[in-house]
């Protein structure tokens, strides 16, 4: 049963509308199934939106967000959760372990990296829930053509191809998490090529 989603994004106040809807829109979505939205603690950006999104049905918002963002005023002050952290490695670390799935709206090297090292964890064994990404306007099909490149030249299995959902629309994200294939730890036997 998923109870808490983590969202990783942007925190870019300068994006286009067409980006900032569909994060609005999955907080809404979340917080109308009374599923806990768990994100980097931002006020701007997509990831303000999503919060927003959460906040506008009454969801629970849980924000992990450094000190030194804090510091800089750029922490969401409307969350129903703000936990405050030293690192970024200790916040990446401490939305997976509070989330049952992770989903992936665009975003830059930050939100690229978080997503990465899920889908690496995964690899591994080391994490095992449902990996979503949501490919607003194909935003992310040069990555999703790398991937598949990866294993085309194996430096990964086809196997792996199975860690990740992609879906368009913020209305398939909480379909795709429920039908996510299961995981085994005992991936680590063909993590290696």
């Amino acid at each position: 049963m998923i109870q808490r989603v983590c969202v990783f994004c942007a925190s870019s106040s300068r994006l286009d509308e067409c980006y900032l809807r569909p994060a609005y829109e999955l907080g809404q979505l979340l917080a109308q199934e009374g599923i806990a939205l768990v994100y980097g603690g931002g006020a701007v950006g997509l990831m303000g939106a999503v919060a927003n999104g959460a906040l506008s049905r009454g969801g629970h918002v849980v924000g992990v967000i450094p000190a030194f963002m804090v510091e800089r005023e750029w922490a969401h002050r409307g969350v129903s959760d703000l936990i405050v952290v030293q690192t970024m490695n200790e916040r990446k670390e401490r939305m997976r372990a509070l989330a049952d799935a992770l989903v992936a709206l665009p975003g830059g090297s930050g939100t690229l990296e978080e997503l990465l090292e899920a889908i690496s964890l995964k690899r591994l064994g080391l994490y095992l829930g449902p990996i979503v990404i949501l490919n607003t306007r194909g935003f992310y099909d040069s990555l999703l053509l790398l991937l598949d490149r990866c294993i085309a030249e194996r430096f990964m299995d086809p196997r792996h191809r199975q860690m990740w959902t992609v879906v368009d629309e913020p209305s398939e994200v909480l379909q795709a998490i429920r039908q996510s294939p299961p995981w085994p730890r005992s991936a680590q036997q063909f993590a290696a090529v």
